[in-house]
């Protein structure tokens, strides 16, 4: 862990985890990547475990990608994330495990979102088994607007969470979300006043429950969250082949420029 990252856990076994890069609205870059990996890495070996909260500083969530991360993206998926076809970690690559590891996690996960949560910033509340919004919350699966298409176990996650075609209108649109119409979609549980307040009560009657129980109850769930027709490991790697394609390609360079010079973008077939 770094400074980008915070987590404390009490002694009823309930986790907390913190973004905690506020002056950037705790967009994502490679210290941010790598504090959340090794969060999780603990947490899978953390004795007495029994709920996790996922929340950040300031007033943001999370708003997806950095600036940098997306000017990196000129030299190619090498440049800005490594192989993206690599697994580093089970079926998922780094990138993919901040989202997914959340699901992966033995315990019930639980996201208290406020502002805005962007791209890989939303990606990352969908690998919570919960997400309690804030009045103030906005949603969008962004990618889309800067040239690429959510690969960070966007389309495993959210393929449980929301009808086919209100996923395909979210993707190909790159559209905001607000909080109430999240919640009527199925991206959020439900709202909240004070999500993190809310979410630490929840995760305290969690905690009173039997903890083998609470543990078999999620693995029920994931599997009954699976596809029929693709496994998460195809559709993980689905993902990483599409979005390597992409990243760096002239249609996606201009997508950037575009994005970053405030202009309509023009794309040459």
């Amino acid at each position: 862990m770094n400074d980008r990252v915070q987590m404390t856990m009490d002694d009823q076994g309930i986790a907390e985890v913190c973004l905690n890069r506020p002056d950037k609205l705790n967009a994502l870059d490679g210290a941010m990547f790598d504090a959340l990996n090794a969060v999780l890495a603990q947490l899978q070996q953390a004795p007495r475990l029994r709920c996790v909260l996922l929340h950040s500083a300031g007033k943001a969530f999370c708003a997806g990608l950095d600036m940098a991360s997306f000017a990196a993206m000129a030299g190619g998926p090498g440049a800005a994330f490594g192989d993206l076809g690599r697994r580093t970690h089970g079926i998922a690559n780094a990138p993919q495990h901040i989202a997914w590891g959340w699901r992966a996690l033995p315990v019930p996960v639980i996201a208290a979102v406020q502002g805005v949560a962007y791209g890989g910033g939303l990606q990352l509340a969908l690998g919570a088994d919960l997400r309690l919004l804030a009045p103030d919350a906005r949603l969008a699966l962004m990618e889309i607007q800067w040239g690429i298409v959510p690969d960070m176990a966007g389309m495993v996650l959210a393929r449980g969470l929301l009808r086919d075609d209100v996923l395909r209108e979210l993707t190909y649109s790159g559209r905001v979300v607000a909080a109430e119409e999240a919640v009527a979609l199925g991206l959020g549980t439900r709202l909240c006043n004070d999500p993190l307040a809310e979410a630490r009560l929840l995760a305290a009657q969690i905690a009173q429950r039997s903890p083998a129980a609470v543990r078999a109850a999620k693995r029920l769930l994931n599997q009954a969250a699976r596809s029929l027709d693709d496994s998460a490991a195809e559709l993980l790697q689905a993902e990483s082949d599409e979005q390597a394609a992409l990243i760096g390609a002239p249609q996606q360079a201009e997508a950037v420029r575009a994005r970053m010079e405030k202009r309509a973008p023009r794309f040459e077939d």
